[in-house]
This record gives C-alpha cells, structure tokens and sequence, in this order.
C-alpha cells in the first residue's frame, strides 16, 4: 500500500503519441505537475507543518484515498503512501508535529494516519458524511474538530470512541477553518457560526451572511499580531466576503468583492457566474488565493482591496488549494467538480495536482 502502485503507466510519458501540441490548456501556467495524482476529482490539498523538515502534500478525492507526496527542493515530487476510506473523502489535516494526517470521508468516520507506521485508524463516527476536520492545539487540549452534514460539530480525543463534545448546528456542516482560538463553520442555508476555543470549546457568535448564494468555502485570516481576526467567505456566485469579527468601523472594514467570473468587471454583456472552490491565505504576506470553477486561480490583496494575478484558464475546474508554511510554494488541484452536471463529466479527463512558485507573486505591491 505504501506507494501509488495502482495506477498503469501506459501512456503517461507526459506527450502525446505525436508529440506535444502547442497549446497545454491542462496546464496553461506551465507549472510543475505532482507524479502520480489521484484517479478521480481532489477534493482538498494541505501541506506539512513547519515543525516537520521538508515539504510533504496530501491530497483526497473521490477515489475514496489520500495520498502523500515528498516535494523536494527541485521541484520533484516523490510519492510516499496511500490510505483508503471506503467513501468519497472530503477533507483532511495535519497534527501539528506533522506526525499523523486526519481525514474526513463520505463513510460517516475519520480516521487518523500514523504516517510513520502507515497505519490508519478510525477516530470519529457521525450520521452522515464528514465535510471538514481541523486539527486543534490548545495550551491545555488538543483534538480534532469534525464538521458534518449530520448538522452536528465533534470534538474528539483520538483515544476515546466517544467526543469529547458535540454541538448542535442549525444546518449542515459546509466548510469550516480553524486557527486558534478561533473557529468559523459555514453551513447550509447560509449559516455562519463562530467558535471560541480557548479552555473548551464554545459557541461565540452566530453572524447573518455577507453573502446571498450558498457558501462553498472560508479560511481565517490573522491580524500583524499573527491573531485571527477574520474571515474570508467564499460562495457558489463568484463572490467573497471579507469579514472581520469585531471591526472598528463594520460599515467600512468588512466588503465582499467578485471573482471568477467570464468577463471580468465589464456590466454590459451576460456573464458566466462560478463557484469560488477554495481560498487560502498567504503564511506571511497575509494575502490570499481565490480558485475556481472556472479553471482559474487569482492572488488578492485584501487591505489594499486590489487583485495581483489570475491565471490562464485550464480546461477544468480547479478544486482545491494550499499554501505550503514558508509560503513559497502555491498548490492547486485541477479535476471536475461536477458544476455543469452529469453532461460534463469525462471519465478519459486526468486530474493533475500543481505546484507553483508563489514567493513573489502573493507580495503586496509597494508596502507603505
């Protein structure tokens, strides 16, 4: 199990039978391709902590795996190990030593991988199909936070079968993020509730959206004090929302602002609408990524409210994004997320993880 030894190497040598075409709309950005990406559509990516050396990827997807990747210093990317679930898996996380991954999957469980005996075990359980698992360090517990469509959030302790804590939510889980002592859960039905984690967790506010589509994706951002103090909210209708907790001026402070959309600011012709996927938050500049179902990612600058890159467009949509914890390298995930239906979908399509050098295209232009 321990390397991707599943998948044929029949024709993969990267070109064509006759040769390479001019135009490589898979990967218009010319940016490196991780080797042996998973079999169907990825649904998160996250990279290893800082207190691990290196650079190690994960990824899930709808082949019900999750894969790790050794990405060295070359850009090459080494396959290490594979764990199953026996559902689709939504999400997944690191500990924060690096030593263990956490995934969430449609089989209602989580299961923790040992990455150092490549062993996985199970460590949650819900009614439904878990969407997103955090892991969260506190100076007096640690443990792992599971939203689910079963409209509860868990709280567990990887050695008990049972949560420490669940609490009710009004709607199901649909995204979440966590950066202590601040948790954010997006539900459906446009519910946004935040946590406070400090001591135990608890219920902090319940807050009316900034946002009139369904919500698709959030990350937490920090203030320069490295505290968080806000959120990005992504939804369906190429839209962010930039909000702050407790803002000095609510009127001013908190905006939302359009993206991912086919004709960029121009009013007058019809426009092509689509799901912002993910957003992910530079480590050290403190500006985001936006990626979409419309084969594209764009670099943001929130405090200076400007847009400092978007890609060319692939010819699918891109589902997932991280940044790795030095923020010198942009991970991306290009594979169908089944936003035009069934019609759509082409089971010959590859999906393809990759990798770019993000350390100066995510600076702020001239900081003040």
């Amino acid at each position: 199990m321990s390397l991707f030894g599943s998948t044929s190497s029949f024709g993969t040598g990267g070109s064509g039978v006759f040769g390479t075409t001019t135009t490589d709309s898979h990967n218009p950005m010319k940016d490196v391709e991780v080797t042996s990406p998973p079999d169907d559509s990825i649904s998160c990516l996250a990279f290893s902590p800082p207190t691990m050396p290196g650079n190690f990827l994960i990824a899930g997807s709808w082949a019900n795996d999750v894969r790790c990747w050794e990405v060295q210093d070359n850009g090459q990317t080494v396959p290490k190990a594979q764990q199953m679930h026996t559902g689709p898996v939504l999400d997944a996380c690191w500990s924060d030593d690096g030593s263990k991954v956490f995934t969430a999957s449609c089989d209602k469980t989580a299961k923790m991988w040992d990455l150092n005996s490549n062993q996985a075990m199970q460590i949650a359980q819900h009614d439904g199909p878990i969407k997103a698992i955090h892991w969260i360090k506190a100076p007096n517990y640690s443990c792992i936070m599971t939203g689910s469509w079963d409209k509860t959030l868990k709280f567990w302790d990887t050695r008990s079968p049972t949560p420490m804590m669940s609490l009710q939510m009004p709607e199901r889980c649909y995204c979440a993020d966590v950066v202590y002592p601040m948790a954010v859960v997006a539900t459906a039905e446009r519910g946004l509730i935040v946590y406070q984690l400090e001591n135990q967790p608890s219920e902090f506010r319940r807050i009316d959206s900034p946002l009139k589509h369904q919500h698709r994706c959030v990350a937490i951002f920090k203030d320069k004090q490295n505290k968080p103090t806000g959120f990005a909210l992504g939804s369906i209708e190429g839209r962010v929302a930039i909000h702050y907790i407790n803002p000095q001026n609510p009127a001013k402070d908190n905006f939302t602002f359009k993206c991912h959309r086919s004709n960029g600011t121009n009013t007058t012709t019809p426009q092509d609408i689509y799901a912002v996927n993910a957003i992910a938050f530079h480590p050290v500049h403190g500006t985001l990524a936006t990626v979409g179902s419309d084969g594209r990612f764009s670099f943001w600058d929130k405090d200076a409210r400007t847009k400092l890159k978007t890609s060319e467009q692939l010819d699918q949509p891109i589902t997932a994004c991280c940044f790795n914890n030095n923020g010198n390298i942009f991970a991306y995930a290009s594979s169908y997320d089944w936003s035009k239906g069934h019609e759509y979908y082409n089971p010959q399509k590859k999906n393809y993880i990759f990798l770019r050098n993000a350390a100066e295209e995510l600076k702020p232009r001239n900081k003040k």
